[in-house]
């Protein structure tokens, strides 16, 4: 179970002492941030604190099943994670409205796909309101696309797209002692 869904005990609960998880030291440990959708926009600060990032497509060919684009993205994950040497902690956008019913229904699937991985692997995961990551990286928390990539690009990074940018932007949140985490 990753340590970031393990419940804690009430305060004032009788029993043994619960020993608390040491803090994780994240200048030395990969951190993955995902924009999840069929194309999924992805940035890794890696563990000497380099970022990478860039998109990746999970659109099923015509002659697939619907759940082979979840297949390749447990894949994938399971690939970032072995070439940066292990991942301490995963971000994720956290969307509550959608476009379409198609749409809703490709996230949630991406979204389970994504947390029982993170459950097996034993990796952290945190889901971050849309609005906090706009809020961050523009100072408005209802931002469009044009936006979040010129807030991003202001920063010194060339994202491809808008999800590119996202990632970017909630990675920068994540990691960012004067973001999300002061």
């Amino acid at each position: 179970m990753a340590p970031s869904t393990l419940p804690m005990p009430a305060a004032g609960a009788s029993g043994p002492p619960v020993a608390t998880p040491p803090a994780l030291a994240l200048d030395r440990h990969a951190v993955l941030a995902l924009d999840l959708g069929t194309t999924t926009g992805w940035a890794l600060r890696g563990r000497d604190g380099g970022i990478t990032s860039g998109t990746m497509t999970f659109r099923p060919s015509r002659f697939e099943g619907g759940g082979m684009r979840f297949l390749r993205f447990r894949a994938w994950l399971t690939e970032v994670a072995d070439l940066s040497g292990g991942l301490a902690r995963i971000a994720f956008e956290e969307v509550r409205r959608h476009v379409s019913t198609d749409s809703s229904h490709v996230y949630a699937g991406f979204l389970a796909t994504l947390t029982a991985w993170c459950e097996q692997a034993g990796i952290a995961y945190e889901g971050v309101p849309v609005g906090t990551i706009k809020r961050f990286a523009t100072g408005k928390g209802n931002a469009d696309k044009a936006a979040m990539v010129a807030a991003v690009r202001a920063r010194g990074f060339a994202p491809a797209d808008d999800n590119e940018a996202d990632a970017l932007a909630l990675l920068l949140w994540v990691t960012d002692a004067r973001g999300g985490r002061a």
